[in-house]
């Protein structure tokens, strides 16, 4: 069977558990995680095997921030956990009204709201920014063994640096992927989406994504970004602990993108190794106008 045939037997195995119809099911986005539309305004996440506990942080998280005001994409009432099977976890929740992805402007305001939140009682993570990026090098089959060996190398200092940042802002529960897709603008309310990455950290982390946006990707105009400072209140460029974020983010971005490549190398082969030549300081500085990889 084809990738979405499988998601999509799994998905009707689900939906028997939990006594929810499939008739007429849409596929959203069958990627990583897989979304599927259901009738009566209900999207089904179907995560990757092995993520239940990461799952029910999900939800935990929609959850505690339905209850501080904060909008978000909210969970169904009736299932409190994520359901197993065949090994991932499949969660389901009420589809958003039509909306658009979140810009700079948009992102700021729910930032600062979440950051200025008290921690929960819920047991959250510590912020892993290098999560999954080993096994994305590993697996990255485009790549030659000195690019390999530059990319694991390039991982390694960053680890140990970021061991050392320097004072910033309070600790604070940070969204961990803060960019525009995962922020559902409707003509009402802007709404917090994704909270995979939810964990306890520093909030530049957040900051970092519009602002590599910005100096990086250059997707977002000096306008743009200088609207997203003034709405959140800080320009985390200005810290002096930026650049070791901010080379995080681009080496998360371009092993990402290297796992593409290897799924996919006529579509995604050219980004992924502009992005690896320009950490390498072969395209002169930032920024590099990378382009967008799913």
């Amino acid at each position: 069977m084809s990738h979405i045939e499988d998601s999509r037997a799994l998905l009707l195995k689900a939906c028997a558990t939990a006594r929810l119809s499939a008739v007429g099911a849409e596929p959203i986005r069958i990627g990583e995680n897989a979304l599927w539309r259901l009738p009566h305004r209900i999207v089904a996440r179907i995560g990757r095997p092995g993520q239940s506990a990461a799952a029910a942080r999900e939800l935990a998280v929609a959850r505690w921030l339905h209850d501080c005001g904060v909008p978000a994409v909210r969970p169904l009432d009736q299932l409190q956990e994520p359901l197993d099977v065949d090994g991932k976890p499949v969660t389901f929740w009420h589809e958003l009204p039509p909306h658009r992805p979140g810009t700079a402007s948009d992102i700021a305001p729910l930032l600062r709201r979440l950051h200025e939140l008290p921690v929960p009682a819920a047991p959250l993570d510590c912020l892993d920014p290098f999560v999954r990026l080993a096994a994305r090098i590993d697996g990255a089959t485009t790549l030659c063994d000195g690019q390999r060996q530059w990319l694991r190398d390039r991982l390694a200092a960053l680890e140990a640096t970021w061991s050392d940042l320097p004072t910033g802002l309070p600790a604070s529960v940070i969204h961990g992927d803060a960019w525009g897709g995962n922020v559902a603008v409707t003509p009402t309310t802007t709404y917090l989406l994704d909270f995979e990455r939810t964990s306890l950290g520093p909030p530049e982390w957040d900051l970092t994504a519009t602002a590599v946006g910005y100096g990086t990707f250059g997707t977002v105009s000096d306008s743009e970004y200088t609207a997203f400072c003034k709405a959140y209140g800080a320009d985390v460029t200005t810290w002096t602990g930026y650049p070791v974020l901010r080379d995080t983010r681009e080496l998360r971005v371009t092993c990402f993108a290297l796992q593409h490549a290897a799924a996919d190398p006529a579509r995604h082969q050219a980004e992924a190794h502009y992005r690896l030549a320009c950490l390498q300081g072969e395209n002169g500085p930032r920024p590099w106008g990378w382009t967008a990889v799913s």
